[in-house]
């Protein structure tokens, strides 16, 4: 923990949530609506847009290698967006760039060509169009209920390897795709890491949805005194998987700020960082945790 800079001032910022509807299975047309999308978002003159998860596909693990493109995103070395072999990441940088606009870019399924190995990516753009950080989705969704729903993932997705935050200059932000927020350790890394936000591209089922879905971002919100959102996209019930819809934004307190209906939709949050200082100077677990009793996993 010594050795992480120093996270930026964490300051009052508007953000955009785009509930993506019409994703079918020409790629081509979905990359068009989102960039419309995001052009309409940028309208409302937010700091920060987002996607939902797997926003450029269909969602399920035999559209994801199909649908794959390759990325070749190093950290800490040049990106260049221009010479890039994703389609996905051309768009997003392009339109990132045109609206000036810090863009969360949901996620895609990424091919590494090293190894061939499919990821479920989250690609993340600051204001210029560069492509700042990638994350690969971590936990992957392998569930059985029966009567309900079966998924696995992992029959052509490989789990990413690496927590990842970045740093704007409003907030740092940390990021998670869907399953990750089942894992509480995940977001507890991240908030001691000084993360301001957490930012889930999500996209929660009829089953789980229900169950779980504002109960998970409240309980990583409270737990760790930080924001938290997840983005989903529109439910379309002709589609092979129905998203619950729902996309959220949580405070430090628990308290839901807003909550989309099923339907595409935009929604604008403001986000006041007085929230969080009143929350931990409040309730200040923060700082009464007992890692003499129980390890830190963020050490």
């Amino acid at each position: 923990m010594s050795l992480l800079r120093q996270a930026p001032v964490f300051k009052p910022f508007k953000l955009a949530l785009i509930q993506l509807g019409n994703i079918g299975a020409n790629k081509a047309d979905n990359l068009k609506h989102a960039r419309e999308k995001i052009v309409e978002a940028a309208k409302g003159k937010p700091d920060l847009i987002v996607l939902p998860e797997c926003f450029n596909s269909p969602y399920g693990h035999v559209h994801f290698p199909v649908y794959a493109e390759p990325i070749g995103f190093v950290p800490g070395k040049p990106y260049d967006t221009s010479a890039t072999k994703s389609e996905s990441v051309k768009m997003l940088s392009a339109v990132a760039k045109e609206t000036g606009t810090w863009l969360i870019g949901g996620s895609i399924p990424e091919r590494e060509e090293a190894t061939d190995n499919v990821y479920n990516t989250c690609t993340v753009y600051n204001a210029e169009g560069e492509l700042v950080v990638i994350h690969r989705k971590v936990h992957l969704f392998d569930i059985d209920i029966p009567g309900k729903i079966k998924f696995k993932e992992s029959e052509t997705l490989t789990g990413g390897k690496t927590t990842t935050f970045f740093d704007t200059p409003f907030a740092r932000i940390g990021l998670g795709i869907c399953y990750d927020i089942r894992f509480p350790e995940l977001a507890m890394i991240a908030a001691r890491s000084g993360c301001h936000m957490l930012i889930y591209p999500g996209a929660f089922n009829m089953t789980t949805g229900p169950l779980h879905w504002e109960l998970l971002q409240r309980g990583r919100a409270n737990d760790n005194q930080v924001f938290v959102s997840m983005c989903s996209p529109a439910r379309d019930l002709t589609a092979g998987y129905h998203a619950w819809g729902h996309s959220m934004v949580v405070d430090p307190m628990g308290k839901i700020l807003c909550e989309a209906s099923e339907a595409e939709e935009i929604h604008y949050v403001d986000i006041d960082p007085k929230v969080m200082e009143d929350a931990r100077s409040g309730i200040p677990v923060t700082t009464q945790r007992r890692f003499d009793v129980y390890p830190d996993v963020a050490a």
